[in-house]
């Protein structure tokens, strides 16, 4: 029987693997947020063009798109734990190069980029294999729950994360923000080596030559799989049209509303206070039964919250509609992970959940460019407004289909 209310959230930290990453993955997450707030602003310092902005967002997440297949691939047939270590140790690495180059004052631009692309890179690795790590971490009942609390530490970081990142940025310089990212790296790397975990052994005459092969299947598998291949759709239009906003928010914080870096902190700050909420109240559900119907309500909300921040004036009021944009963006993302989780098998997860990331990241690349793009010729406004239209004909598309998605993804876990 699943379990609800906090008594859910209780079942899953009781897991020790799962307590250890969960602690080093918030502070990691932390310093995500930290850093990506001290590279918006410093290619904002260096360009003042909401093209760049985009560019940076686009370089970040791109790679995604074309790696995500071999990443899934490659994450169905190593040792998971190991590969999330590795991935972290490059991402400690390319934090202490950016931190160097703002100490000594000779970042440039396209450096920022390469180094974005190069995270890219790297996250495209680790992703899918942070996704698979995790129902060996928790039992099959507590996975809805583990998914929701990794998606609480996520939007903690989002909420307090860029607050921090103003404030460090303010009085030391975004050096520092870069520096303190690095640490937590490495806070998270020894989390990770404190988990044991019994992984079995993989078949060591399964040659890199099927790797083209076992793609194809997971893609198979997504097409033939009842309603995944609608999630993925929904994933892709909401990323496009909805999460890439975030990538234009120095440009408003500082060119539309005149607030500078103290104003893109409250903007963060309000996304990752409206996702905390909706991730407790997703980890309190601790079930994946209506998920449907909260996801399409959430892309309603998400599309109504981008039209009227687009339209805003008034700094506030821009910051209320991005946190309302926050809240419903991660009840999108938590539902349909669970939605996702709840109903694949586990020899394609791997696989499966690198498609999830190439939508997700891929997706939110592509729509950062087009934004950026679109914001140097018609104005930073206009694009954050198409996209909230786009989301609310999407809604309409869902609920038409939500009979057929609730009975295909929403069905009982296996015992």
């Amino acid at each position: 029987m699943p379990t609800s209310g906090f008594d859910a959230v209780k079942s899953a930290l009781a897991n020790d693997n799962y307590r250890y990453y969960a602690a080093g993955n918030v502070l990691s997450h932390f310093g995500t947020w930290i850093q990506r707030v001290g590279m918006g602003w410093l290619a904002w310092e260096l360009t003042e063009s909401p093209f760049w902005l985009g560019a940076i967002g686009f370089a970040d997440m791109i790679p995604a798109m074309v790696l995500a297949p071999f990443a899934g691939a490659i994450a169905d047939r190593v040792n998971r734990l190991k590969g999330i270590q590795y991935t972290q140790l490059l991402a400690l690495l390319q934090a202490l190069i950016l931190a160097f180059l703002a100490y000594t004052n000779t970042a440039t631009i396209w450096w920022l980029f390469c180094l974005a692309l190069f995270r890219g890179v790297v996250m495209s690795f680790n992703q899918p294999m942070r996704f698979s790590l995790l129902p060996s971490l928790v039992e099959r009942r507590d996975l809805p729950s583990a998914i929701a609390i990794n998606s609480i530490s996520f939007n903690l970081a989002r909420a307090l994360g860029p607050v921090l990142a103003s404030f460090i940025i303010a009085i030391w310089g975004v050096g520092t923000a870069f520096f303190i990212n690095a640490l937590t790296f490495l806070i998270f790397i020894i989390s990770l080596y404190a988990i044991d975990l019994v992984i079995p052994p993989r078949d060591k005459n399964n040659s890199l030559w099927n790797i083209p092969r076992e793609i194809a299947d997971g893609m198979r598998y997504c097409l033939q799989t009842a309603g995944i291949g609608q999630v993925f759709i929904i994933l892709a239009v909401v990323a496009f049209f909805g999460r890439a906003f975030a990538e234009l928010l120095p440009g408003f914080a500082d060119g539309v509303f005149g607030w500078g870096v103290q104003g893109l902190g409250y903007f963060h700050a309000a996304m990752g206070c409206g996702a905390i909420l909706g991730s407790i109240y997703l980890a309190r559900r601790g079930m994946v039964t209506g998920m449907t119907r909260i996801t399409g309500i959430a892309v309603s909300l998400v599309g109504i919250s981008l039209i009227l921040f687009a339209g805003s004036d008034n700094f506030y009021f821009a910051v209320c509609c991005a946190g309302f944009a926050g809240l419903a963006l991660v009840m999108i993302g938590v539902g349909e992970q669970q939605l996702i989780q709840n109903s694949i098998s586990s020899e394609v997860r791997g696989r499966v959940m690198a498609f999830y990331g190439l939508m997700m990241r891929g997706g939110t690349a592509m729509g950062s460019m087009c934004m950026g793009v679109m914001g140097e010729w018609l104005g930073i406004s206009w694009p954050v407004f198409i996209g909230g239209v786009v989301l609310l004909i999407l809604c309409g598309w869902i609920f038409s289909i939500r009979g057929f998605l609730e009975k295909s993804l929403e069905k009982s876990p296996e015992p």
